[in-house]
């Protein structure tokens, strides 16, 4: 029979694309998630189950026979209970499980440029994350994905959904740092692949194409045919006005650590270029671009709402 492999999230963004792929190669795939009743999107071709970090007995026995692990679970802000924290917790009983299940390789989604010395406790968790999965002992491959794009996403959504409905558009601080957006489908063919490696491998998921975030709105307000006038405000008061804006919306639009890794220019990479397609080509050429921002992306619906 093929291969048994386990996709965390798959019914989320990034995972759900690991997984199509997987099934298109004809093999096996599970899910383990957050939301095990969602609705099947794969045909029954999956089978779910929920996380069990509370029970690593159980996850453990969720993860038996598994040949590759692939890992998209994380938190974008902390809400409540759910912290990078404990997400950084909850990871470390997962690789731990993955340990005893006889996990045969990991393959990890991470963020470009983790740092343990990271003043964002979105980056300092990738990184500590990371280094869990380097001293477990497992054969893993890590992914460092900057900026991801593609039909389903929240981020670049967002941005046209605000160029297409308000006059005044707000770049936070100069707008001048360098980002390097990769389409989803470019990060699941890496993960794929990268699990098919012998080697222990951490390699930075970058689109062919490098883009200023002043570059990337207008180009985004380009194609959406915004009439929005681009201004810029400290990053402080670009996330205040973000914060009423997404109390309107009962929502988190923008958050601290992601204006200060932007203005860090954390979404940067020197590394050579992973991703085949260009987002320009993308918005141009994609029939899923053409909806890009008529509806808003709800991330406390997605994934902190039951």
């Amino acid at each position: 029979m093929p291969g048994l492999s386990v996709v965390t999230g798959a019914f989320g963004f990034t995972g759900r694309h690991i997984a199509l792929r997987l099934l298109a190669n004809g093999e096996r795939v599970k899910t383990i998630t957050g939301h095990p009743d969602s609705p099947d999107e794969f045909g029954g071709r999956i089978t779910a189950a929920p996380f069990h970090f509370d029970d690593p007995a159980a996850l453990t026995a969720e993860l038996s026979g598994a040949a590759t692990l692939y890992n998209t679970y994380w938190v974008r802000f902390s809400r409540g209970e759910v912290t990078h924290e404990r997400a950084v917790a909850n990871i470390k009983t997962l690789i731990r499980a993955a340990c005893d299940a006889g996990v045969q390789r990991l393959v990890h989604i991470s963020i470009t440029n983790p740092s343990l010395d990271s003043p964002f406790p979105y980056f300092r968790g990738k990184a500590q994350v990371e280094q869990a999965i380097i001293e477990s002992g497992l054969s893993y491959a890590i992914v460092r994905p900057a900026f991801v794009f593609g039909e389903g996403d929240v981020l670049l959504n967002n941005i046209a959904w605000l160029l297409r409905r308000f006059p005044l558009f707000v770049v936070p601080g100069s707008g001048d740092c360098r980002m390097q957006p990769i389409h989803v489908e470019d990060v699941a063919r890496l993960a794929v692949e990268v699990a098919g490696e012998r080697e222990d491998l951490i390699v930075d998921a970058i689109g062919p194409e490098t883009f200023t975030f002043n570059e990337l709105v207008r180009l985004v307000a380009r194609v959406t045919s915004s009439k929005a006038r681009i201004v810029h405000l400290p990053g402080a008061a670009a996330l205040a006005l973000s914060s009423l804006i997404g109390k309107f919306l009962n929502d988190v639009v923008l958050t601290r650590d992601e204006v200060g890794g932007l203005q860090a220019n954390l979404l940067d990479s020197d590394s050579q270029p992973t991703g085949t397609v260009a987002l320009t080509q993308w918005l141009t050429d994609s029939p899923a671009s053409r909806d890009l921002g008529r509806e808003y992306a709800s991330e406390l619906n997605r994934h902190y709402r039951t």
